[in-house]
């Protein structure tokens, strides 16, 4: 990051490390605001995820920045454009569309020069070309905003004049948003997609002038939420006017040239509305809300070569949540999802407040079921434990898809139930997404685990040839010992693993197994091993024989 301001000391040039720390300080913005800037969000489509697909688009500039940062020494001109790239591929939804575009106007401009005069004409641009990107222009939206924060600064002058009249004419041309278009006056709030950009410039402010704008600055308090917006009708088909308007959101990167691109918007335009498209240099981000979703592709096809196509079917979306009072009921901000063995962890995990799905023997979940789930939880976040070293790819294929359906999900690689068992008990909702995916994660890493199974048939095993009925012991997936009696064999395994040390056992044990087996253990670790803390757990039908764990 970026050397740290002194009190009173700003910026004269917009270097490669401040627009690096101004990318980071407005994804920490736009996080800090999401859920607020999700509540108000009831323009062009009343679908809650307005501060979500911002945040989103925001993650996805950093990350590139992130990258040209890692691979070399970017000067400015790299960076900003790394950073509008970045949003390009990563945009999502209507607002984050519009985020990209804005970057990318600023890019071209702050490329050439990284004082304050280009800074006042990168926000000039920025905003000239959001609004063309935009198939019908509409006043009291984002594109006000960013009209009035480039009409602020038009004048010119050091970088933190610029920044500051920027921010102060997006906050007073927000605050007059409900004026300018009915449905927000009705709902009673600001426009969601300009408070996300009254937030993006606050971050700059703070990053040119080396401090945090002052509470009365800020876009959480400066611009109110002026009404109770749960009085809003936010259904997920409504449109703006209250009426039933297009079933899909259709997304896709398109490569192709300008002159398709043109024919592509009235093609589109025709179909449906909310559309925008953005980009450049043959590489486009289009957007539009559709009730024919394959026509909008397959129009895309014609033009080009269509990818990352991402289909969203309002109508489903509304009907998967559970309606309260006036409105639809909200999603949580987080949730866990968890794949166990037997319905005892299931019910075990479902307490600890996470949505389990059953590993059956030789049936392992696919990836639509671990998407269902993802669905179920009905949250913004999500963290996903599939507790299985070959779920692997399974969880990350869903996790895929449930992230381009807008749903922010971490999954965290546990090999074995017990790590989500661990994982699941530091797990803080309170705490930032990142901190407690970190949590979590280390939790779980620090979690040995074993298994206890029956050998069905005469095979060689990493421990030498077992018999079918042999009692194998797994040492993180290879087989460490092999025995005759599942008592004896545990006590074997639980010696080489505490060997290495430990502070706590957790001992799983399924329906089947002796139920002296655990009694046992529990005193065979208390008697040598003084340090040493047990717990146990019932999995029920369906789990292996025994699960330990060893942290």
């Amino acid at each position: 990051m970026s050397r740290a301001l002194q009190p009173d000391e700003e910026l004269v040039e917009l270097d490669a490390e401040a627009v690096r720390t101004w990318c980071a300080r407005a994804l920490d913005a736009l996080g800090r605001e999401r859920e607020e800037i999700d509540a108000i969000n009831v323009y062009p489509v009343a679908d809650g995820d307005t501060g979500t697909n911002l945040y989103l688009t925001a993650e996805a500039a950093c990350q590139a920045v992130e990258a040209v940062f890692a691979a070399s020494a970017p000067d400015t001109a790299e960076t900003v454009r790394a950073m509008a790239h970045g949003a390009l591929l990563g945009a999502r939804g209507n607002s984050g569309t519009i985020l990209a575009q804005l970057l990318r106007g600023m890019a071209a401009v702050l490329a050439e020069g990284r004082d304050g005069d280009h800074l006042a004409r990168a926000l000039a641009e920025a905003a000239a070309a959001a609004r063309q990107a935009v198939a019908h222009p509409v006043e009291g939206t984002v594109l006000t905003v960013a009209a009035a924060a480039a009409a602020g600064c038009a004048g010119g002058g050091t970088l933190l004049e610029v920044a500051t009249r920027a921010h102060d004419g997006a906050r007073t041309a927000l605050e007059a948003t409900p004026g300018q278009l009915a449905v927000l006056g009705r709902a009673g709030v600001v426009d969601a997609g300009g408070r996300g950009l009254v937030a993006v410039l606050g971050a700059l402010v703070e990053t040119v002038g080396g401090r945090t704008p002052d509470p009365a600055e800020t876009a959480t308090s400066g611009v109110r939420i002026l009404g109770d917006v749960r009085a809003v009708p936010a259904a997920h088909a409504l449109t703006c006017d209250g009426e039933a308007g297009p079933a899909y959101e259709v997304i896709y990167l398109l490569e192709a040239e300008d002159a398709a691109v043109e024919l592509l918007r009235a093609r589109l335009d025709a179909l449906g509305d909310s559309l925008v498209v953005v980009g450049g240099d043959g590489l486009w981000n289009v957007h539009v809300h559709v009730d024919d979703a394959g026509a909008a592709v397959e129009a895309g096809v014609e033009a080009g070569r269509p990818h990352r196509i991402r289909i969203t079917h309002f109508a489903a979306d509304a009907a998967a949540a559970k309606p309260t009072g006036a409105g639809r009921a909200e999603r949580a901000q987080r949730a866990v999802v968890a794949v166990v063995p037997g319905e005892g962890l299931a019910g075990l995990c479902a307490e600890a407040g996470a949505t389990t799905v059953r590993s059956r023997p030789g049936e392992p979940p696919a990836d639509d079921e671990l998407l269902e789930a993802i669905r179920r939880a009905h949250a913004r976040e999500v963290v996903l434990l599939p507790n299985d070293t070959e779920l692997r790819q399974t969880a990350a294929a869903a996790a895929e898809r449930a992230r381009a359906e807008g749903i922010r999900v971490a999954l965290i690689p546990t090999r074995a139930a017990v790590q989500g068992i661990a994982a699941l008990a530091v797990h803080e909702p309170d705490r930032r997404f990142d901190e407690d995916v970190v949590a979590m994660t280390a939790a779980a890493g620090a979690t040995r685990y074993a298994e206890l199974a029956v050998a069905e048939r005469r095979s060689f095993t990493s421990a030498g040839v077992c018999q079918a009925g042999d009692v194998l012991g797994l040492i993180e997936g290879d087989v460490a010992v092999i025995g005759k009696d599942l008592t004896e064999t545990a006590r074997t395994v639980l010696d080489r693993m505490l060997s290495a040390g430990g502070e706590l056992v957790t001992l799983v044990v399924a329906d089947d197994t002796p139920p002296g087996l655990a009694p046992d253990l529990e005193g065979h670790v208390r008697r040598g091993y003084l340090a040493v803390d047990t717990t146990t757990y019932h999995a029920g039908a369906g789990a292996p024989p025994l699960l330990i764990g060893v942290e």
